[in-house]
């Protein structure tokens, strides 16, 4: 079963302190939403993480550190999606999708029939096979998201860090980008999501993960952590939650304070 494990990890710019002893795991079976407010080291934890930006601390995958794997082994093992997607040229969707069977060997134009079948389940899973031959620089940036979410999937990895990944999507396609996350962890993978949306991830995820000014206050469950004091402590606003049968809904009593 594939795990990745971090342990103390500290990022510095200068003398200011990024990400500040964060210890965190990800492992197969589990959706990990990381919440916190712009600035709080999100996207930096993710990074060190995978050992790409990591200045104290350590970060192993299946006991071993993850910087002793080659990019392609790591890729394997480990889907990432970053929140800044460029794309170096305006391919087709079905290429820029093909991308993420580099790691396995795949070549674009001469794809194996199993690196073909790919392709074709995670454009079919993204909504995307109409688009499939459309350039990507004539995609609205919703349906570019799409595309790299289906990048995503494609690799067929057991373990996904996805930054921001329903950022740019209407409602409908968050909650398809967030049931196709949910069913690639109930089919025995595992995820790690940075997200904005409180309630999106308390539907969908088992554990929370908040963070604030580069360091981690709670890891738990929705049961656990979701409180309204963490909502003032994390963003520093006076919000309400309301129980649905669809989850708990945040109603936010008055404007953030400065946090």
């Amino acid at each position: 079963m594939a795990e990745l494990v971090a342990k103390n990890l500290t990022v510095s710019a200068g003398a200011k302190a990024i990400l500040s002893d964060a210890s965190i795991t990800l492992r197969q079976g589990e959706l990990v939403a990381v919440l916190g407010p712009n600035g709080a080291g999100k996207t930096t934890l993710a990074r060190a993480m995978l050992g790409v930006e990591m200045h104290a601390g350590s970060s192993e995958l299946d006991g071993k550190p993850v910087t002793s794997f080659s990019p392609m082994d790591r890729a394997r093992k480990i889907a990432y999606l970053p929140q800044i997607r460029p794309l170096a040229w305006p391919a087709a969707v079905r290429d820029v999708v093909a991308l993420g069977r580099y790691a396995h060997g795949a070549a674009i134009g001469r794809l194996k029939a199993c690196d073909a079948e790919a392709v074709n389940r995670s454009l079919g899973a993204c909504d995307l096979h109409p688009l499939a031959d459309r350039a990507t620089d004539t995609l609205s940036g919703g349906e570019l998201a799409r595309v790299h979410l289906a990048r995503a999937f494609v690799a067929e990895a057991p373990l996904m860090i996805a930054d921001e990944p329903v950022a740019a999507l209407d409602p409908r396609h968050q909650f398809q980008a967030m049931n196709l996350l949910r069913r690639y962890v109930d089919e025995g993978n595992g995820a790690l999501v940075i997200l904005h949306d409180i309630a999106l991830a308390a539907r969908f995820a088992e554990r929370l993960v908040w963070m604030k000014n580069g360091q981690i206050l709670a890891d738990g469950s929705v049961e656990e952590t979701l409180t309204e004091t963490r909502l003032e402590e994390v963003y520093g606003i006076s919000a309400r939650i309301v129980e649905t049968e669809d989850g708990p809904a945040i109603i936010v009593r008055s404007p953030a304070r400065q946090v």
